[in-house]
């Protein structure tokens, strides 16, 4: 007799749907009781949370990752009323969804090209939509990845135009993440609080030390004995967003202005792409001028 053995996939767990839920209000006993709960009564099963008590503003964070049958357009209201009731604000997210992406870049293509890759193998939760530059160098480079390419010249007579027609890029692609992958103009202030919040900068930690387009000979110059880089979160007030992530490398007397540099670009594109990936997974949530990472 043949005996054939049929597998069916249980129904439940295809069916459920997994979320981010972030959150922050005043800290309070029960806080995390209560999120608990309602995330019970919405058949939800909690599969990753954090918390972070901020003893200097007395606010509380929390970040939630858990799974539910329920669809987001039935959570959300919930959501409300219960963040509503709780005096909590409250973000939900679809933990699978990646984030519609531009970049934006200048003539130094090292974030650039480290953020293709990674993007293109899976490392990243990007739904790459464009690529912008105020210069044509990396088209060819756009193209090989199939990322449309804009060249937008931007000069002092031009910058206005130039960037309502960035901000029209944006908005035509729905763009919920820009990342200024060394980008090297200064954004206006109405376009810094059109991105508040969802626009990620990359620089070298020596400012405001060494200021200006070659930081590497002036380190080179004083005989520093440690680079980085540091990423944060765009603002009017230049290079002083909240901080994402940072990071240093040693040297010592015998790096040339080249080895600084090529140390520099290394430290810069592991930087830019810790924080766009913590951020695409929604573990950064902003406090004031500082940010909670929940790595």
């Amino acid at each position: 007799m043949l005996c054939v053995h049929v597998f069916t996939s249980n129904p439940t767990i295809e069916a459920m749907n997994t979320y981010i839920l972030n959150l922050h209000c005043p800290d309070r006993p029960g806080i995390v009781h209560a999120v608990s709960a309602f995330l019970l009564s919405q058949t939800a099963n909690i599969e990753e949370a954090a918390q972070f008590n901020d003893v200097g503003t007395g606010l509380f964070f929390m970040r939630v990752q858990f799974a539910s049958p329920r669809e987001i357009s039935a959570l959300q209201p919930e959501l409300d009323a219960f963040a509503a009731e709780q005096n909590m604000k409250c973000t939900l997210h679809d933990a699978t969804r990646p984030l519609k992406t531009v970049i934006f870049v200048s003539k130094d293509g090292h974030c650039l090209n480290d953020l293709l890759f990674r993007w293109k193998s899976g490392l990243l939760k990007l739904d790459l939509k464009a690529i912008i530059s105020n210069h044509k160098d990396f088209y060819q480079l756009a193209a090989s990845y199939n990322v449309p390419f804009h060249h937008i010249a931007v000069t002092q007579a031009t910058k206005e135009q130039a960037e309502a027609r960035q901000y029209e890029i944006l908005e035509s692609e729905g763009t919920e993440l820009v990342i200024l992958a060394r980008y090297m103009q200064i954004l206006s202030n109405d376009l810094c609080r059109k991105l508040s919040g969802r626009a990620i900068n990359i620089h070298h930690s020596f400012l405001p030390s060494f200021k200006g387009a070659k930081p590497y000979y002036q380190a080179h110059d004083r005989g520093v004995k440690l680079i980085g880089a540091t990423a944060h979160y765009v603002t009017a007030d230049l290079d002083e967003g909240p901080i994402i992530e940072q990071d240093v490398a040693r040297v010592d007397h015998s790096k040339s202005v080249d080895d600084l540099t090529a140390i520099g670009r290394d430290t810069e594109g592991q930087v830019l792409a810790r924080a766009v990936k913590w951020h695409c997974e929604h573990r950064v949530l902003i406090n004031g001028h500082k940010t909670v990472v929940f790595k």
